[in-house]
């Protein structure tokens, strides 16, 4: 968290961060690129950038759609995931060499404006193997563009964390279009299978995990809780959740984060105002429960940042009752003060 913007909090992970991914970037590159001149010895160079840039920004559109799911499945993964911005921004610039260079091989040979070549050289769109792979190509970029441009915290708070939300969810489409623009177009002249079985690999492997983490959800979502009385449900154990950690919930609709800390118990809503992280899935840090995702902090006891912040979360109601936590799903207002549940001293 920040009080002023800055282009880029710099700190010594993600400098770390970074010089790791362009460490990765320049190994893949130099990599592909000497297997494609030793079995390719008349590639000119603007196709070897083309295709390097290519293989390059597929693979890490995959390494970012896969890390959402793995965090879920493994907290260690989450280091990728704080600063995956960094990644997402990489990953167009390379994509953006690979569109340009394409666009200046392939369209500025004619009278036509490039850009308009794009979508007027071929027409063809009931073919297969003619189909106008390249318009989709174009589009994913748009897409990926405007997610590069607006990935800044400045971006999130003034367009609001749900519009924000719902810009970047188009990475998907983005990657749909991807594929489609690959399938129809580069495996459409190659006749080794290895490429059509890496594409479908990533396809499986993209949706398998997102299908494995939303079906944890869901058995979250189903999961029973006892109700004691006075509207209070039983959750869990004192020993489920470990000191200054947290563990959530869903209990008649509501997405709860509880907390353990200092002797103390709260609760708070587990979605966080930043970029929708769960809160529960994160630490008590300096009294403060900071969210797994980007840092965000808020206090136990009222769900407020610390000032100068004003972001605010939904309180509950909380009790310790025979070495159980309960939790009452009724929320108060945003911001809202609960004198936290003392877990009784055996």
């Amino acid at each position: 968290m920040s009080v002023n913007y800055s282009p880029v909090l710099w700190n010594k992970q993600k400098k770390l961060y970074d010089l790791i991914l362009w460490i990765g970037i320049l190994f893949m590159a130099v990599t592909f690129i000497i297997f494609q001149v030793l079995f390719h010895k008349d590639i000119t160079l603007q196709t070897l950038i083309i295709r390097t840039t290519a293989i390059i920004a597929f693979f890490l559109l995959h390494i970012i759609l896969i890390i959402g799911p793995l965090c879920r499945i493994d907290k260690r993964f989450l280091p990728l995931l704080y600063n995956r911005r960094h990644l997402g921004v990489s990953m167009f610039l390379v994509a953006l060499i690979h569109g340009g260079m394409a666009i200046v091989q392939f369209h500025t040979l004619g009278d036509t404006n490039p850009i308009a070549s794009i979508f007027t050289a071929n027409s063809n769109y009931l073919a297969i193997s003619d189909f106008p792979f390249q318009v989709l190509g174009f589009l994913a970029l748009i897409i990926l563009f405007l997610m590069a441009i607006t990935s800044h915290d400045f971006w999130l708070k003034n367009l609001s964390p749900a519009i924000w939300k719902g810009l970047h969810m188009c990475v998907y489409l983005a990657y749909t279009l991807i594929v489609i623009h690959v399938a129809t177009g580069a495996l459409q002249y190659e006749d080794n299978p290895i490429y059509w079985t890496l594409l479908v690999l990533g396809v499986i492997t993209i949706t398998g995990l997102h299908l494995y983490t939303g079906i944890i959800e869901t058995r979250k979502l189903s999961l029973p809780h006892t109700l004691e009385k006075e509207g209070y449900y039983k959750v869990c154990s004192l020993e489920e959740i470990d000191d200054q950690c947290g563990k959530s919930v869903f209990i008649n609709g509501e997405n709860i984060a509880i907390f353990k800390y200092d002797g103390n118990v709260s609760a708070v809503h587990n979605v966080c105002k930043h970029q929708m992280g769960p809160i529960g899935e994160g630490k008590i840090i300096d009294g403060c429960i900071t969210c797994p995702w980007h840092g965000y902090q808020y206090l136990p006891d009222n769900g407020q940042s610390p000032p100068p912040f004003n972001e605010k979360l939904k309180t509950y109601r909380t009790s310790v009752l025979d070495g159980s936590i309960w939790v009452h799903p009724l929320p108060l207002e945003e911001g809202s003060f609960i004198e936290p549940t003392k877990i009784p001293q055996s």
